[in-house]
């Protein structure tokens, strides 16, 4: 079977209309390729031929058309989004049940045409952004499996990057959507709040939790999030938030001061920035946008709100009861994590403080960011697995540096590649807009 080490929406597509593959083989391709890669964690339920045979019998019959643009097109799930007949985990054993229905995203996903392949391993319910806070096992890295694969959506970036599907569906509270695309050379897209139905999604923070999209290109985010978007009465967190067609913004907002660089591979992080601030001059001598610096100090306080502040008490208010009744069978770290939702001095006068202060950060960015977006690095390094294990909370911590402000301060995300660091080490930038204008991200990620 011809099938591309890579597997792409536009690519699949192609070799479609030319009958030079079919969705059959590319699933026989993916369970055969699974196989081969079971060492690596990257599944909770994997790839099967009696898993995929209902959603390919679906397309008996059919070819791509306007109402199923992403035909045949194979997609990983990560598992804390519901897909009718797999299990859902939350990477918790105990956790474990059988949806009767899919996710919104899903669903839509399926009436489109696409095909879930299976549900993908992540940091146990969606706590973290390392990649190894899993009773499955830590994800390795696509490119270097001694590094950590990012979390909490490590699977399904690389069951992408790995060529076991065409792109996969991640959740973001925190950087979830974000930094394993970073460290496993994708595109991450983190659309604005409530713009992807949340329904079917098993919450992290509730009132924060996106649903995202790993892809090689900006192409094949863009195509997902044209079949994914749009309101669902069934998610109560819903709003009506179209994207407009992509243009430049007339303006790209640096950080004022330099970034924090951290971890073994500081020095090659900061080489990647400067390369990416060179290739943004680059457009800006070319009159498409003027750049500015941006005091970011604002974003950084509000970012300590979601694990520092009262935010961390609405994941206690999620999934509290659970550990409460089921003591022992939450991951280690995690319980500790959650736990501290319910820690002393979470008191209601301290949440209506940080709302008002988080109001103010959004009015703030409201008018700053105006026709413009902010480009940060996606994160400042990275960490080997092992460094993790030694220290979970404080590594963990800095590799949300740039990422933990996003959702507390409505803003809408994409990222994506940058220059190649050295030796398989991917570096990568992320652009932030406000949650009205995302096809500004678009059209910067576009030209970059």
């Amino acid at each position: 079977m011809n099938i591309p080490e890579k597997l792409s929406i536009a690519g699949l597509a192609r070799a479609y209309a030319a009958g030079e593959t079919t969705p059959r083989d590319v699933v026989a391709a993916i369970i055969e390729r699974t196989a081969a890669q079971a060492d690596n964690p990257i599944w909770i339920t994997s790839p099967s031929a009696e898993l995929v045979e209902p959603y390919l019998q679906r397309l008996d019959g059919t070819r791509p058309s306007a109402e199923k643009p992403l035909w045949g097109i194979p997609f990983a799930v990560k598992d804390n989004i519901d897909v009718a007949g797999m299990e859902t985990t939350a990477a918790c054993p105990a956790y474990a049940y059988q949806p009767e229905t899919s996710a919104t995203a899903v669903e839509r996903l399926v009436q489109a045409g696409a095909i879930p392949v299976g549900k993908t391993n992540l940091d146990q319910f969606a706590t973290g952004l390392v990649g190894v806070r899993s009773p499955y096992g830590e994800v390795r890295n696509a490119l270097r499996p001694e590094l950590i694969s990012g979390g909490s959506s490590s699977g399904s970036a690389v069951a992408v990057a790995r060529g076991l599907a065409a792109f996969s569906l991640g959740t973001d509270t925190a950087g979830s959507g974000r930094v394993p695309a970073a460290l496993n050379d994708l595109v991450g897209f983190k659309p604005a709040l409530g713009a992807w139905s949340t329904a079917g999604v098993v919450p992290a923070c509730a009132s924060l939790d996106c649903v995202t999209v790993f892809a090689h290109s900006l192409g094949d985010a863009a195509a997902v999030d044209r079949v994914v978007r749009g309101y669902d009465e069934a998610c109560i967190w819903s709003r009506h938030r179209g994207r407009a067609r992509s243009r430049m913004p007339r303006r790209v907002f640096v950080p004022a001061d330099e970034p924090t660089f951290y971890g073994d591979f500081a020095d090659r992080y900061r080489a990647g920035w400067k390369r990416a601030l060179t290739r943004i001059d680059e457009l800006a001598q070319g009159g498409a946008i003027e750049i500015g610096r941006m005091d970011c100090t604002y974003l950084n306080e509000a970012a300590s709100a979601l694990y520092d502040g009262p935010w961390v008490a609405e994941r206690w208010c999620d999934l509290g009861g659970f550990v409460e009744s089921h003591l022992g069978e939450t991951f280690p770290v995690t319980e500790r994590i959650l736990r501290s939702g319910a820690r002393e001095g979470l008191s209601a006068e301290a949440l209506f403080t940080t709302m008002h202060f988080l109001q103010e950060c959004r009015h703030r960015a409201a008018r700053e960011l105006a026709d413009a977006v902010l480009v940060m690095p996606t994160c400042g390094g990275t960490f080997a697995r092992a460094q993790v294990d030694e220290d979970p909370v404080a590594t963990n911590s800095q590799m949300g540096l740039y990422t933990n402000h996003c959702n507390l301060c409505d803003l809408a995300a994409i990222a994506v590649p940058g220059d190649e660091v050295r030796d398989g080490l991917p570096f990568g930038i992320t652009a932030f807009s406000l949650a009205s204008q995302e096809h500004l991200l678009f059209g910067f990620a576009s030209a970059l």
